[in-house]
């Protein structure tokens, strides 16, 4: 990177080399490049992923901790035993009653890593200590936080393990990749208000006369009716009572909201690229 883009990129994202600040640390065109080619591969699940993050109210950039923890690989096993896209241990999976196969199902596990990380949110009150806590366990940040004689991450991250401070570091530096670091460092100075809720984040957009269980997304002319409902295992006619007027709309101008139960909404957003293949092979 010349030094002229550098200067622009201390000017516009927080960048800092004082070990007690937070940023990213390698901010390298090599890095940013790394992160998004692997969220550009797995883009199915990133969109599933972060549709069951807004859903229950929590930051699209809690992706990249399954960014880092995997690369969004459902079948990684790391040497210590955690498996999954969200690294779950046995025990960890337990508490949010996960089987050991379902740590490797993404749609089971990462319902659990928003139960545990919303949480962890509502203990700690910021993303950052929420990420070491997710690596080394509310023990150890506890007793980092007795030794620091304080709850603030720079205060106490010294006496953290050296796996967790880097592990928020890559969190930093991904957050910098995908352009969301602003967000994660403002919730950390309290500069951002943040509240986690049990509500769906979509709801608001939803006509009235729509139920509050069902949720929305755009689709185009090319999804297939029948193939829709083939994949979600449902009735045509059950997919048609909840969109009366999508036909219409897609005849028209080629696009429309489709909606669908929450759960099955999850369904079709991490196997869409399959739906639309099936549905162009018609």
């Amino acid at each position: 990177m010349s030094k002229k883009l550098l200067i622009i990129a201390f000017a516009v994202i927080p960048f800092y080399i004082n070990a007690q600040e937070l940023g990213a640390s390698d901010i390298s065109e090599q890095s940013i490049k790394r992160y998004k080619n692997v969220i550009n591969n797995k883009r199915n699940i990133v969109s599933f992923i972060e549709y069951s993050l807004e859903e229950k109210g929590l930051p699209r950039h809690l992706k990249n901790l399954a960014l880092i923890e995997s690369g969004f690989n459902s079948e990684i096993v790391s040497s210590a035993g955690a498996k999954g896209i969200w690294q779950f241990m046995s025990e960890h999976a337990s508490e949010y009653g996960l089987t050991d196969r379902d740590r490797s199902d993404i749609y089971r596990s990462t319902k659990a890593a928003i139960s545990s990380l919303a949480n962890l949110y509502n203990k700690y009150g910021n993303w950052i200590t929420v990420v070491a806590a997710y690596n080394c366990g509310e023990g150890n940040i506890q007793k980092a936080m007795d030794k620091a004689n304080s709850k603030r991450y720079t205060d106490f991250s010294k006496y953290l393990p050296n796996e967790t401070i880097n592990h928020v570091q890559k969190y930093l530096n991904a957050s910098y990749a995908t352009g969301e670091i602003n967000e994660v460092l403002s919730d950390y100075h309290g500069t951002h208000l943040f509240s986690v809720t049990s509500g769906n984040s979509y709801k608001k957009f939803i006509p009235e006369k729509i139920d509050f269980n069902l949720s929305s997304t755009q689709i185009n002319s090319a999804y297939s009716f029948e193939v829709i409902a083939k994949f979600l295992n449902i009735n045509k006619k059950d997919l048609l009572d909840w969109n009366t007027h999508l036909k219409e709309e897609l005849d028209k101008s080629g696009q429309g909201i489709l909606y669908l139960p929450n759960e099955m909404m999850a369904s079709f957003i991490l196997n869409q690229d399959e739906i639309l293949t099936q549905s162009l092979n018609l």
